[in-house]
C-alpha cells in the first residue's frame, strides 16, 4: 500500500510539472521537396519530419554529397515538444539571411520535429541581404506547402512491470487510450515501455495504478 501510494504521488507531482506541455503538436509526416529561382540562382528546398538532432548531420552529409557542387547547405530545425531546441545555419551566406528566414517558416506555422534545408546554386549574380532574406524564406515556404501538416497527440514515457498474467489487461489500456508501445519484453515477468497521450494522462494512470501486481514508473 505503501509502495501504491508513493508511485501515485510521484506521478502526480510529474504531471504538475508537465502541465506546461501542449497536449498536441503539430509537425510533418513525409518529406518534402520544392524548387525557388532568383536570378540565375536555385535554391533548393528540402523539408524533413525529425526526431533527433542527431538525423541531421544525416541529412546534411546526403544533400553535401548529392549537390557537391552547390556552394550552400543552409538549414533550420526546431525539435521537442516545449520547441525550446534550435538550431540554424547559414553556411558561409552572410548572418542571418538563411537559417533564421528558413526557421521562421517553420515556426510561423507552428511546428516541432521538423527539419528544413536549402541548398543553394549560385546563379552568377549578387541578391544582396534582402533578396537573400526572400530567397531562403520563400524556398522554404514553398517546401511546407508541398507536405500535408499534421495534429500528433504529446506523448509521455512511462515503464510498466507486471506479471504475464496482466497482459492481456494492459494491452487492453495502452489500444482504448491509443498509447503507443515503444518497447516490450514478455515473459513470465514482462516490461513495457508505452507513450500515453498527455490527454489521457490522469485516465491511463489511474486504470494502471488500480491493477495489482504492476510498477508504473517515469521513463
Amino acid at each position: 500500500m505503501q509502495q501504491i501510494f508513493k508511485t501515485i504521488l510521484f506521478n502526480i507531482l510529474f504531471l504538475l510539472n508537465m502541465s506546461e506541455l501542449p497536449d498536441f503538436f503539430f509537425t510533418i509526416q513525409q518529406p518534402a521537396f520544392a524548387e525557388f529561382k532568383d536570378r540565375g540562382s536555385k535554391f533548393l528546398a528540402y523539408a524533413y519530419p525529425l526526431t533527433s538532432k542527431e538525423q541531421v548531420k544525416e541529412y546534411i552529409a546526403q544533400l553535401k554529397k548529392e549537390h557537391a557542387k552547390a556552394v550552400h547547405h543552409c538549414f533550420a530545425y526546431r525539435l521537442g515538444m516545449d520547441k525550446t531546441e534550435f538550431r540554424v545555419s547559414d553556411d558561409g551566406e552572410p548572418s542571418g539571411t538563411a537559417g533564421r528566414p528558413i526557421l521562421r517558416q517553420i515556426d510561423s506555422r507552428q511546428l516541432t520535429n521538423v527539419l528544413i534545408i536549402v541548398v543553394r546554386y549560385f546563379g552568377g549574380t549578387l541578391l544582396g541581404v534582402p533578396g537573400l532574406i526572400n530567397a531562403y524564406k520563400s524556398a522554404a515556404a514553398l517546401a511546407l506547402q508541398m507536405v500535408p501538416i499534421i495534429q500528433c497527440p504529446v506523448l509521455l514515457q512511462y515503464e510498466l512491470h507486471f506479471n504475464y498474467t496482466a497482459m492481456n489487461v494492459v494491452l487492453l489500456i495502452t489500444k482504448q487510450y491509443n498509447c503507443t508501445i515503444i518497447q516490450q519484453d514478455t515473459q513470465l515477468f514482462c516490461y513495457m515501455k508505452i507513450g500515453i497521450p498527455k490527454a489521457r494522462m490522469s485516465e491511463v494512470l489511474f486504470k494502471l495504478n488500480d491493477l495489482p501486481g504492476i510498477e508504473v514508473k517515469t521513463a
